[in-house]
Formats: C-alpha cells, structure tokens, sequence
C-alpha cells in the first residue's frame, strides 16, 4: 500500500512540474536582422518588443511565475550570418525550494561568421533550498561575436532572507570554429551559507556574476581594468584564447548589477536592454 501511495504521489507530483522550450533563429535579410522559425511549448514565451534598424531583441517569459523542482526548460538560439540579436528576461528569474528532484535549464546559442549575439537576461534569485542544475552550450563560428552575462543571486537579502542550503550546478561549454575554448562546470551543494562565507570562495558574498565577450585580448581588458576604482564589489577579468571572462562577487545583487553594468557598457557598444535600465 506504501508502494502504491508513493508512486501516485511521485506520478502527481510529476505531472505538476513545469515544462518549456524556445526555439527559433534570426537571420539577416535586406540590410536588417528578421525572426525565421520560431518554437514555443509550455510555460516558457519570447516576445520581440520592437522593431529595430538593424539588429532584433528578444525578451523571455516565464508564465509559470518561476522555477521549482522538477520544471525543466530549454531554450535553442541560433543566429544567421551577419544577424545581431539581443536576449534578455522579463524579470529576474526566481528558482524556489526543491523537496526533490532538481530543476533544470538547458540553453544553446549559435552564431554564425559575421553575427553577434547577446545574452542579458536579468538576474537569478536562489531561495533557500533551491536545487538547479543549468548548462550553456555555445557554438560560434570564426567571426562571430558574443556578449554574455549572467548573475545569481542567493538570496533575498532586501528582504532578510539567505540561502544557507541547497545545490547550484552550473555547467558551460563553448566552441570557437568548432574547437572547445572554454569549459567549466561549477558545483555548489549542501551547507552553501556556509560554504560562500569562506574567503576563498565568496568571503561572505550573496551575488556571483559572471560576463563572457568575445573577441576579447588583453587590449579590452585593460580598458576594463580602468573602471576597477568605481567597482563596488570584486571582479577579477582576464583573456585568454581568443576571448575575455569578468568574474564578479558582491555583498548583494545591486552593487554586482552595478559593476556588470559598468563592465559590459566599456566591452560592447551594444546598448543595454531597456528592462536593466528600470
């Protein structure tokens, strides 16, 4: 009888998480960067806000209202020769407690020679408990150029709240021309309060960012470099094979979005979307 009520409840549970997928491509036509495909299912949408001279910009929705365990979404960009296209979030993306399996988030982006692609969501906020795993696959043909940020937050801290407990899984690929260039895979489980507390890691931080542009050499990263006495938290840039990475770590996500921004406005002359702005 255990048997059976644990796998209806393991069945219910199941078909209540949350599912969605975005998929499309953008591609240049008649001096301009237009939609092709476009695939949407579940709970995930994007909506493209304006027209625009040159390059397209995304914008992502989430009608499930946030992240919880077990919800699984995938998102697929692929960008034609010579497209500029801009992704960015409605909001900050929020990951709730999980009394079980993880959540996971899948995401791909391919640019082809002569495209530039930028990805600028808005931040993520892990509550307490919270279990993710996500993973970046990024393919880009020689020529091509990216600007990518992301930011994870732990915690509310405007509103008293810390996540002392949880798993952050954080796994990024990316190829250049068809080589590997860059991998990584970033595991946080467990005590996390504790563990983000050490200096070594954190030094008692709540927001971790981190910004990838390429091309970058080691000409952008002094140019970044020079902003570091207005940085109002840690960061830490390098090149190296072709493309430069800022790393940032904040006591909160407001002085971390403030250095990114900072950052990204020196390394690109991609204006911000409007929604970081607000």
């Amino acid at each position: 009888m255990r048997s059976e009520i644990a796998g209806a409840s393991s069945a219910t549970f199941a078909a209540n998480r949350a599912q969605g997928a975005v998929r499309f491509d953008v591609h240049r036509r008649d001096g301009a960067t237009r939609r092709g495909d476009l695939h949407e299912s579940g709970s995930l949408r994007v909506r493209f806000p304006s027209p625009e001279d040159d390059g397209l910009s995304a914008m992502f929705v989430n009608t499930a209202g946030g992240i919880a365990g077990g919800d699984r979404f995938d998102i697929a960009i692929a960008a034609g020769e010579g497209a500029r296209l801009t992704l960015t979030t409605a909001a900050a993306e929020k990951v709730y407690r999980a009394t079980g399996a993880p959540a996971r988030l899948g995401i791909a982006l391919k640019a082809e020679a002569g495209a530039h692609l930028a990805w600028l969501p808005q931040e993520t906020i892990l509550f307490d408990r919270a279990r993710i795993h996500r993973s970046f696959d990024i393919d880009l043909a020689e020529g091509a150029s990216l600007l990518l940020c992301e930011i994870v937050v732990f915690g509310r801290a405007a509103m008293g709240e810390t996540m002392r407990h949880g798993e952050f899984v954080d796994r990024w690929r990316m190829r250049r021309g068809g080589k590997l260039v860059f991998a990584e895979t970033i595991r946080l489980d467990g005590e996390i309060g504790d563990k983000l507390a050490k200096p070594a890691i954190a030094n008692g931080g709540a927001a971790i960012g981190t910004a990838l542009i390429v091309p970058g050499d080691e000409a952008l990263v002094e140019r970044l470099r020079e902003a570091s006495e207005s940085f109002g938290g840690e960061v830490g840039i390098s090149a190296w094979n072709g493309f430069a990475m800022a790393r940032f770590c904040a006591q909160d996500a407001a002085r971390l979005r403030a250095d990114m921004m900072t950052v990204l406005g020196r390394a690109s002359a991609v204006p911000l979307p409007r929604l970081w702005l607000n």
